[in-house]
């Protein structure tokens, strides 16, 4: 009996697959390798492959005894998602309801659905529940939104046991070999600028927050992977049956104050070229989304660990372990 991890050769996918490892589960990774690296989980049953792919789906949950299914497979670049929706609505719902019909007909018997914090769009909130009407700003939000309602759906009526976890900005990294390879999340963004000695950039400067720049919740990659792990064990031996949760830490911090500190730990802060230049705002961001993390801790004594530059510190580590030549060093 298994659980089969989507995605699972991704940054976030990696650390789900490591954390899962550790606490003694049994897991299978299905991964297209559009974005995830093998060398991410040595060791760890691979099959190479889209969740769009019905047979090979079919024939992995049959083969493998999968009784659960964490979904953390799908494309999730804001802006790409405003300039290709057709894209993110085909890889994202039509992948998931693959995946579900699959998952069905297999009777497996939990689903994990990664979702994220987009579903909320824009809300004037100093924290955001759970209950908040979704408005999505962007097409990713309204893949997500709509993959939490296909997941709830099937969850009533085949009384499969569900979670949503509707994670924040994920950042840091547990180890050098599960750093964030991409260039869109913020902090790679700026470790890559700073690396070629060229001054970070901030998109938006004119937002209705306290230094005017986007205001964000910052979690620890580890922390959503022990999340998930959490999560998975509630399913499993049924303390819960249907759950959509935030993972965050409850705080805000500012694009600007996220770079700052991102200057400090790599020793840039007193360079003038490293100052950061403000560009124009990026479409689909909202102003300020953080989360109220009351009901995961609730519901399966679940809290984040790691504080903000613990994130930076343990990305910057991972992501200058792979990039040497690089212009910046951390500091003591």
């Amino acid at each position: 009996m298994a659980w089969l991890i989507t995605g699972g050769a991704g940054y976030i996918g990696g650390h789900i697959v490591a954390a899962m490892r550790e606490a003694a589960e049994e897991v299978v990774v299905l991964d297209d390798l559009s974005s995830g690296d093998l060398d991410r989980i040595p060791g760890v049953e691979t099959v190479i492959g889209s969740v769009g792919d019905a047979g090979l789906v079919t024939r992995l949950l049959r083969d493998r005894y999968v009784h659960g299914i964490v979904h953390v497979a799908a494309k999730k670049q804001v802006e790409e998602s405003v300039r290709l929706p057709l894209h993110y609505y085909r890889e994202n719902v039509d992948g998931l309801l693959v995946l579900l019909e699959a998952a069905v007909a297999a009777h497996v018997q939990s689903f994990l659905f990664s979702s994220s914090a987009a579903v909320y769009g824009a809300p004037d909130l100093d924290l955001v529940t759970e209950d908040v009407e979704s408005r999505p700003v962007n097409p990713y939000g309204e893949t997500k939104r709509v993959g939490e309602r296909m997941v709830e759906a099937v969850g009533t009526a085949t009384g499969m046991r569900f979670a949503n976890l509707r994670y924040f900005n994920v950042a840091g990294s547990s180890r050098p070999s599960l750093a964030d390879r991409g260039r869109s999340n913020l902090v790679p963004m700026v470790f890559e600028q700073l690396g070629l000695g060229r001054p970070p950039r901030i998109f938006g400067a004119d937002y209705p927050t306290p230094d005017g720049t986007c205001i964000r919740d910052f979690v620890h990659v580890a922390d959503i992977a022990s999340a998930h792990v959490a999560a998975a064990r509630a399913l499993a031996d049924g303390r819960v049956t249907a759950l959509t949760a935030n993972i965050g830490r409850g705080e805000g911090v500012s694009v600007r104050e996220m770079v700052d500190l991102i200057r400090k730990v790599t020793g840039t802060r007193t360079e003038p070229w490293a100052e950061p230049v403000v560009e124009p705002r990026r479409p689909g961001d909202p102003a300020r989304v953080v989360a109220s993390a009351d009901l995961v801790r609730d519901a399966l004594g679940w809290q984040a660990r790691h504080d903000v530059e613990a994130m930076v510190r343990s990305a910057w580590e991972g992501w200058s372990s792979r990039n040497v030549g690089s212009s910046a060093a951390p500091t003591a």
